[in-house]
């Protein structure tokens, strides 16, 4: 079973930054897109970023800009560094397999925005 272990998330003021860090168990999650995904209270799971294996991104039109993928196959290691943060980015951040999230859901890591 591949685990991922996500972290980085915490209180921050509108504004502000955060770097989120998704770890997989797989030495094999090179060869995969990976995408950062976001869930708030009440809504449903949205993904906000992802990258190939080769280098490649893509995101949602509400974090253009200001959130930027990227990943460290040595390191089975995919980042999402979050600057100009706004208060409806408040959410839990899950990483997975993009486009389709075949994986196990890790416990996700909370970002607060919030003065």
């Amino acid at each position: 079973q591949v685990q991922l272990v996500e972290s980085g998330g915490g209180l921050v003021q509108p504004g502000g930054s955060l770097r989120l860090s998704c770890v997989a168990s797989v030495s094999i999650f090179n060869i995969f897109t990976m995408g950062w995904y976001r869930q708030a209270p009440g809504k449903q799971r949205e993904m906000v970023a992802a990258i190939t294996s080769g280098g490649g991104t893509n995101y949602a039109d509400s974090v253009k800009g200001r959130f930027t993928i990227s990943r460290d196959n040595a390191k089975n290691t995919v980042y999402l560094q979050m600057n100009t943060l706004k208060p409806e980015d408040t959410a839990v951040y899950y990483c997975n397999r993009h486009p389709i999230a075949t994986m196990n859901w890790g416990q996700g890591t909370q970002v607060t925005v919030s003065s």
